[in-house]
């Protein structure tokens, strides 16, 4: 009976990874205009679940890390001690996903293996060894990721000016029921009415108007060269968060022989996309719409830095966060030129506070509970 709970929770963790999670890597194209939500939803799913399916390979660390050994005794890994780790951190995930808050499955597997853990084991929950092997590797992994979207925006916007690149705006005409677009290097995103002929000018308002890059490289148009670069980055984001997660969830049932490690990372990619297709609408927004807006050429960096991050650590087998690596590196991005939307922000930062604590109130509640039964 235990051990099936386990299965179902390990599940339910994979989907409630997938609905908060698998956005995260295409927020850029969506918040960009590049791609339509359900076109980004579209290359999401694909490339998170190619990184799932190859995570058994290329980041056995992670599935070691998160297993609990070395954290909690050995002889106290049992199921009831792992079902309890799952459910906690599922649930924490579930509600933050309701409200539309881009969490870290990371943080709240480490709040349920703390708070499941001290049930479980009391004083002899080896505290230091938990900090040592996540805090500091969680922590530094936004950081890191602003730093890094940053410094790719300054690389990115001196290449343009030694190539000649530049970005123009479209400037919708509207006349009554008659409308037009016309491209004309604008950088304001204002509104005029010009009295004389009743002709308003709207930039920025409708669907057929964004800023596009101009100037050809190496033959090919910049705006076509920025599409393609910023498409591949969003892949490689999705395929590195796929390859990420995957293991930290398998953790959970890899010690106790209740599954192979291939039908198990089977059922959890699978469930991580049937729950990012199902569940994924609200973060996709905060992500791609409240915290700041951008142009394709900042989705690419933004990417990039994201991407880089999270495959470089999932290789050494570091437990970094790709929701506070991505969202960082979106803040990075409107950081730099002031266009942090600072109450969106907040909100994303109070649910990465409390993320940790609510996982870890949830694991040691279910473990009692348990006990109790």
């Amino acid at each position: 009976m235990i051990s099936a709970l386990l299965l179902v929770a390990v599940c339910f963790l994979a989907w409630s990874n997938g609905a908060n999670d698998n956005f995260k890597g295409v927020a850029t194209l969506y918040g960009s205009g590049t791609l339509s939500h359900r076109q980004a939803l579209a290359l999401a799913s694909v490339s998170t679940l190619a990184g799932a399916l190859l995570s058994l390979s290329l980041a056995a660390g992670l599935m070691r890390a998160f297993s609990g050994k070395g954290i909690v005794p050995s002889e106290l890994l049992d199921a009831p001690l792992l079902a309890s780790i799952g459910l906690a951190a599922a649930t924490t995930v579930l509600l933050a996903t309701r409200l539309g808050f881009p969490v870290s499955t990371t943080h709240a597997l480490v709040g349920g293996i703390a708070g499941a853990g001290f049930a479980a084991a009391g004083a002899s929950l080896e505290i230091g060894a938990l900090a040592r092997a996540f805090l500091v590797p969680l922590l530094l992994g936004p950081v890191l990721a602003i730093a890094l979207a940053r410094a790719g925006l300054r690389v990115a916007r001196a290449a343009a000016q030694r190539l000649a690149v530049d970005s123009q705006t479209c400037i919708c005409v509207g006349h009554g029921l008659m409308e037009a677009a016309v491209a004309c290097p604008v950088h304001t995103a204002s509104a005029a009415l010009l009295a004389p002929t009743a002709l308003r000018l709207n930039v920025g308002e409708s669907p057929g108007c964004s800023d596009e890059y101009v100037g050809p490289v190496a033959r090919v148009t910049t705006a076509d060269t920025i599409r393609a670069g910023h498409l591949l980055s969003a892949s490689l984001v999705g395929f590195a968060r796929g390859l990420n997660d995957t293991p930290k969830i398998l953790g959970l049932v890899a010690g106790l022989s209740l599954i192979s490690p291939v039908a198990g990372t089977l059922a959890i990619a699978f469930a991580m996309t049937l729950g990012g297709l199902a569940a994924g609408r609200r973060v996709a927004e905060t992500l791609s719409k409240k915290i700041t807006p951008m142009t394709p050429g900042q989705g690419l960096v933004g990417n990039l830095a994201t991407s880089a991050l999270v495959i470089g650590a999932s290789r050494l087998g570091l437990p970094v966060s790709t929701t506070h690596v991505s969202t960082g590196a979106i803040m990075g991005i409107g950081g730099s030129d002031g266009s942090l939307h600072g109450r969106a922000v907040r909100q994303v930062l109070a649910a990465w506070v409390t993320t940790l604590p609510v996982a870890a109130v949830l694991g040691a509640g279910l473990m009692w509970g348990q006990r109790w039964l």
